[in-house]
């Protein structure tokens, strides 16, 4: 864990003062709005994303009022994961407050590092390595309980919602994520009206589903565990970037979000990665008897809600996982 205080900046300016060699980039991962600049801070090569709910369609989807990444900055969460984890952040600034503010995050520059994109399975040891950090990672924050005002569970369960996105459809440029949603909804209706009634109990009373899985563990998360997020540093540090769904939450949640968006980079099943996940936090130090079996089960089903318009427009083998694992997480609601 890093020992150092957050540094935070009053203004941008003062974040990236003496900065040079500028160029406004776009990396291929990035689709919420966000701005971004590679630079050079005292020689060494930095990396800076400047968001704001005004033009990030995700912060306001995901109810992101209080610029969640820099609230967990300024209380040191960063600072206190474990050293496999390098989160590459060397200081936030935040300029003005409402839908307005803009949150500058200035960090190494890491490009090298990242995993490519693209398609092409991990390798098993990579693959290994991200989920044993991940459970290091949680291990280390179990029972933590939010006291900073992040998004919670009934919140999370809503990120993708057809009311959530609603607003997002009338907008002149509609983001893709956004129309791919609005239509994977409805095909979901179609290719599976048992999951669809489901689905919906979920988005209309997240309340239930969201005091059963607080009735089981919780730890801190960062949230967005995909491949466009995630590197490997030639220490064997895991890189994860873009702590923007941070929060208390089931371990499994972080674990079933990673299963959901990196499909095809996971060289080995589904069940293979759960296995090993929950292998490595216990053997760093969890104990998950009694548990486990209910939050996964649980944690599949409220994925299911977050995701599956996009597993409805997908193919059918992993549709069907995600249906059965759904359906199968039902028994643990009662």
């Amino acid at each position: 864990m890093d020992t150092e205080s957050p540094r935070v900046a009053e203004t941008i300016d003062e974040l990236i003062a003496g900065a040079s060699d500028r160029v406004s980039v776009q990396p291929e991962d990035g689709k919420s709005g966000a701005s971004f600049e590679r630079l050079t801070i005292d020689g060494e090569p930095h990396f800076l994303k400047v968001l704001s709910a005004e033009s990030d369609w995700i912060m306001r989807c995901t109810g992101n009022t209080t610029n969640w990444e820099f609230q967990v900055w300024k209380a040191g969460m960063y600072h206190r994961t474990p050293r496999v984890i390098d989160h590459t952040i060397v200081g936030m600034a935040l300029e003005g407050d409402g839908p307005t503010a803009r949150l500058a995050m200035l960090m190494t520059d890491c490009g090298n590092d990242l995993i490519p994109p693209g398609d092409s399975p991990l390798s098993i040891e990579t693959h290994h390595r991200f989920i044993d950090h991940m459970a290091e990672m949680h291990a280390c924050f179990i029972g933590w309980e939010d006291t900073i005002g992040l998004g919670a569970l009934d919140q999370r369960l809503l990120f993708f919602a057809p009311a959530t996105i609603a607003p997002e459809l009338l907008v002149d440029d509609v983001p893709v994520p956004i129309r791919v949603a609005d239509q994977g909804w409805a095909t979901l209706r179609e290719r599976s009206p048992q999951l669809h009634a489901i689905v919906s109990r979920v988005h209309t009373r997240p309340d239930e589903l969201a005091t059963a899985l607080r009735a089981t563990p919780q730890t801190f998360i960062a949230g967005d565990w995909k491949m466009g997020n995630l590197g490997e540093r030639p220490d064997g540090r895991t890189i994860v970037l873009d702590w923007a769904y941070p929060g208390e939450a089931p371990p499994a949640w972080e674990l079933c979000w990673y299963l959901a968006l990196n499909r095809a980079r996971i060289p080995v099943s589904k069940e293979d990665t759960i296995d090993f996940y929950r292998a490595s936090i216990e053997r760093h130090g969890v104990d998950t008897a009694g548990w486990w079996e209910r939050q996964l089960g649980l944690c599949l089903l409220a994925l299911t809600a977050v995701i599956g318009w996009e597993k409805a427009v997908g193919d059918r083998d992993e549709f069907e996982w995600w249906e059965a694992a759904a359906l199968d997480g039902v028994r643990w609601m009662d």
